[in-house]
């Protein structure tokens, strides 16, 4: 089994989006192993986004990530990463196609709903940035042999 992270960004929070956005992930098989609600400190910001901290753009994707909380989740399927990236949809919301979250939710490159993490070893990664081994559950649905 896979697992990656998922943020539902401030954007989200504010505009009651969170529930929506957990019933798709579930709705497609994906199994919620961690979630937590949290505030973002600039120190996380940036150790979440070190790639992007060199670029002209970070100030601003710091400032929107720490302006309201986020609910972070650590999600578990076959191939988790790539599910959540297809329902995620392009960065871009305004060019995420219909039946994305971001296409159908979004409304900017920065409010964009939605992390996930892009590949299996930034998953590991950023899980371990957001959550400690024990706030990580192993268990089994009664719909696994159905999904």
């Amino acid at each position: 089994m896979e697992r990656t992270l998922v943020l539902c960004k401030p954007d989200a929070v504010q505009r009651g989006l969170i529930g929506r956005i957990i019933a798709r992930l579930e709705a497609k098989g994906l199994k919620v192993v961690a979630m937590k609600m949290l505030r973002v400190a600039p120190a996380l910001a940036r150790q979440h986004y070190q790639a992007h901290v060199e670029k002209p753009f970070y100030a601003q994707l710091e400032a929107f990530i720490t302006s309201s909380p986020v609910v972070a989740m650590v999600l578990e399927a076959d191939g988790a990463v790539e599910i959540v990236r297809r329902l995620m949809g392009p960065t871009n919301s305004l060019q995420a196609p219909p039946g994305t979250l971001r296409g159908d939710h979004g409304i900017s490159l920065t409010m964009n709903l939605v992390h996930g993490s892009d590949s299996v070893e930034s998953a590991q990664r950023e899980i371990s940035l957001f959550f400690a081994e024990d706030e990580l559950h192993d268990y089994t649905l009664s719909t696994e042999a159905w999904v």
